[in-house]
């Protein structure tokens, strides 16, 4: 599709089940965050949990970046920016993907993960991304419409290969800014850090996929070098932040 499909019937089961499944997922992570920082004594997983849902009201700027539109037609949306409406479910899909997933390697972080096992998380975090992302445009809910290369049942691989080096970074920086601060307030910086981390990687490291997508004539040969010049440079930030933590 070379033009947003705003016309496009939006499946309402499928917006169901995003919706109350994936706020369901929010609540129970949100959970086990306020029973981490009951025995920590400090807010730092519950600030991580809704730092995420904070930085979804920037998720029009990625859709407009990265050629997302969530289908019209019978939304449940809270605004609409740039002529695309947000679904409800937008804010506890980020918790879902992104900063649910930080949580757990935060706390790894702090108990010495090791290189290989940041991959194995980054691993993780791109087959989440993979599966949610292809539930919802394969049930009708929304679409990457742009000239993509490299899809996956019509996902954008490079998205999914950002969106894990994004997870990766904010982990990283998170867990730095806990390490390094005492008290409440200084951790009322991670609703800053994570839409930095966020748009720092897929608007970095996405850069020439983003530009590629947008020329007024796309070429498909160079919106395909493009997307594995991006899927690169996301592989190299998951490998430089890897260097930062210990061998053993």
């Amino acid at each position: 599709m070379l033009t947003a499909p705003y016309d496009h019937p939006l499946n309402l089961t499928t917006q169901a089940v995003l919706t109350y499944g994936s706020w369901a997922l929010t609540a129970v992570l949100f959970a086990i965050a306020v029973k981490k920082d009951v025995r920590y004594r400090r807010p730092f997983f519950s600030f991580l949990i809704l730092a995420g849902m904070v930085g979804a009201l920037a998720e029009p700027l990625y859709d407009v970046g990265f050629m997302l539109l969530f289908y019209v037609p019978g939304i449940w949306s809270t605004f609409s920016a740039f002529g695309i409406p947000q679904p409800v479910w937008a804010y506890s899909g980020y918790v879902v993907l992104y900063t649910g997933t930080a949580m757990f390697i935060c706390e790894q972080i702090q108990k010495g993960l090791t290189p290989k096992g940041l991959y194995g998380w980054a691993g993780l975090a791109l087959l989440m991304s993979v599966a949610f992302e292809i539930i919802g445009i394969q049930g009708d809910a929304y679409a990457y419409w742009g000239p993509h290369a490299f899809r996956i049942f019509d996902y954008p691989l490079a998205v999914g290969v950002l969106e894990s080096a994004q997870v990766i970074c904010f982990s990283l920086a998170a867990s730095e800014l806990r390490r390094r601060t005492s008290g409440t307030v200084p951790l009322l910086g991670l609703f800053v850090i994570f839409p930095c981390t966020f748009y720092l990687v897929n608007f970095g490291a996405g850069a020439p996929l983003i530009i590629s997508l947008h020329l007024d004539k796309p070429s498909p040969t160079l919106v395909t070098l493009c997307s594995a010049i991006s899927i690169f440079f996301a592989l190299l930030l998951i490998w430089s932040a890897a260097k930062l933590l210990p061998k053993n």
